[in-house]
């Protein structure tokens, strides 16, 4: 990466992690299924206006904007209102890279490396960690385990961007605001009523603290999802997805960091022993999986062309440990 793409890439990172903070003070004065929704409606609206949809077939459409768009937001926003501190929020939602490991060899059938299934078994130990420090706190484990499924969503979104093979990411994204404005508004009129989230909208424009909600609003669809995924688009048009990627990874420490600054939140030492671990176990089983694919694809050219044979050796090359999808912006 070139000086300017490494600061571009540092300006992704620092406005993601800042994310979690705009989600907590928009969940502050909003109703939390409410304010995902209103989220996906300031860009849906201009999306189905002047963004055309993305060549793929509607199924996979919706098998990605359903989990992403609608069920993890839906349940982070839901487990930070819970009392999932913000920082932790940051952090419990990478869980996403391992269990995207994991469902491709269960779901698409891909072989795991040595390489990988320790790092697999680092984040699991990562996570126990962690979850045996919220439930030593007066919150308890039912916001973690909504935090976990958050995760958990965005994994099976993954897998469905893999089988939607799709060369628009941009617009995937964007149709992706779409496909869950309506579930996440209707879940709100059932779960929170029908008339709570549109009283607080009419509230926030007469009261400080729903200004400041209005910010966070402002700052979760423009600087988090419109700038910060443009940005990020643009970088792996360029560079490989090995190198950007792992860049989400570096989002919790910006979690946490703002999480202290402006709410005063400190994690305890077992909390960030277990978020270390987290990290460290996705990054190795992100990266191993993308050195296997990286090193199976010339192989497989050269097999096409006949100039090498398929040989077992070479057969468990290429099928060990296949590449990750791009994550999208977490919060």
């Amino acid at each position: 990466m070139t000086a300017r793409a490494r600061l571009l890439a540092l300006t992704v990172v620092l406005l993601w992690g800042c994310n979690f903070l705009a989600i907590r003070v928009g969940i502050d004065h909003f109703p939390p299924i409410f304010f995902a929704g209103l989220r996906f409606l300031v860009i849906a609206v201009p999306v189905v206006l002047f963004v055309p949809r993305p060549k793929v077939e509607l199924r996979w459409l919706l098998l990605y904007g359903l989990p992403f768009g609608f069920a993890q937001f839906g349940f982070l926003f839901w487990a930070m209102n819970a009392g999932l501190a913000t920082g932790l929020a940051s952090l419990v939602l990478q869980s996403s890279a391992p269990m995207t490991v994991a469902l491709g060899a269960l779901l698409l059938g891909e072989r795991l490396g040595r390489i990988q299934i320790i790092g697999l078994l680092v984040a699991v130990a990562g996570m126990l960690i962690v979850a045996v420090a919220q439930g030593g706190s007066s919150i308890g484990l039912v916001p973690l385990l909504l935090g976990l499924l958050a995760g958990l969503s965005w994994a099976i979104a993954n897998i469905a961007t893999r089988k939607a093979k799709s060369t628009e990411p941009m617009k995937l994204m964007s149709w992706m605001c779409v496909i869950a404005t309506a579930p996440l508004f209707a879940v709100s009129w059932i779960v929170e009523g029908p008339t709570t989230g549109w009283a607080a909208l009419g509230s926030a424009f007469s009261t400080g603290d729903g200004r400041i909600a209005l910010v966070g609003l402002a700052y979760t669809a423009i600087a988090g999802t419109i700038v910060g995924t443009g940005i990020y688009v643009a970088l792996l048009g360029r560079y490989p997805a090995g190198t950007v990627a792992p860049l989400s990874l570096m989002v919790p420490i910006v979690g946490f960091t703002v999480a202290w600054a402006a709410l005063g939140e400190v994690p305890t030492p077992l909390t960030l022993a277990g978020g270390v671990a987290v990290i460290a176990g996705a990054l190795v089983a992100q990266s191993a999986g993308r050195r296997a694919a990286s090193a199976a694809r010339p192989l497989r050219r050269l097999r096409g062309r006949g100039v090498v044979r398929a040989t077992p050796g070479a057969e468990e090359t290429c099928r060990c440990g296949a590449s990750l999808d791009v994550p999208a912006p977490p919060g």
